[in-house]
């Protein structure tokens, strides 16, 4: 199976056995929204920089959510800069859909239930363990020393970004992390990208928890 690498996240960013998610998410739903970005860029239908995103090829993927955000781009008169754009597509409501995507897919399962007996809770654990355990290998690779793909470079920025890396990958090497995270390694145009949504992401997530905060002592 197919997934993007916003699915792929969703898939490391949840516990494998019980369904639960390994980080909040004023962490992981702007990482969604910048993993969106990110593959748009490496598929070359839209330009990344720190300054602005273009739409480069409005030529659909096959896939809903970088075909519906791709045409939300395609469509907005004004040059916007990438963390507006990540601050207009990250929501609960894109976590939510992509995880039911990946249950209707046969990828996890989803297991409603209550805390207290009162408050509602899902949980999505594995139905599927093989997209996961493929995905797991090419970032192992990459941690132990291979040169990653651009998807697997992205992929292991935005779980920096996110603070997940650590949790997913425990006796990972910081040091290793944060080369592939800065993406010295890459061309330019990869190299861009990560730098840019490393950047977006991480103001995205402060900006989500202050509003957080913010709201809950309000």
């Amino acid at each position: 199976m197919t997934v993007t690498i916003a699915e792929e996240l969703l898939l490391l960013a949840h516990s494998e056995d019980d369904g639960k998610p390994l980080i909040s998410g004023t962490q992981l739903d702007p990482a969604l929204a910048g993993a969106i970005l990110a593959e748009l860029a490496i598929n070359e239908r839209i330009e990344l920089s720190a300054k602005k995103v273009s739409v480069r090829d409005a030529t659909p993927l096959g896939f809903g959510e970088l075909d519906a955000s791709l045409a939300r781009m395609a469509g907005e008169r004004k040059e916007r800069k990438p963390v507006w754009w990540v601050q207009k597509l990250y929501s609960a409501k894109l976590r939510n859909r992509l995880l039911t995507g990946l249950a209707e897919a046969g990828v996890l399962s989803e297991q409603r239930g209550k805390v207290l007996g009162i408050f509602p809770t899902t949980r999505w654990p594995e139905a599927d363990g093989g997209v996961e355990a493929e995905v797991r290998a090419r970032v192992a690779g990459a941690l132990a020393g291979q040169d990653p793909d651009p998807r697997t470079a992205v992929l292991i920025a935005l779980m920096r970004a996110a603070k997940l890396d650590r949790k997913a990958f425990p006796g990972a090497d910081k040091k290793r992390i944060k080369e592939i995270a800065e993406g010295a390694w890459a061309a330019d145009a990869v190299a861009q990208t990560i730098a840019a949504i490393n950047s977006v992401v991480v103001t995205a997530s402060i900006a989500a928890t202050a509003a957080a905060v913010g709201g809950g002592s309000s």
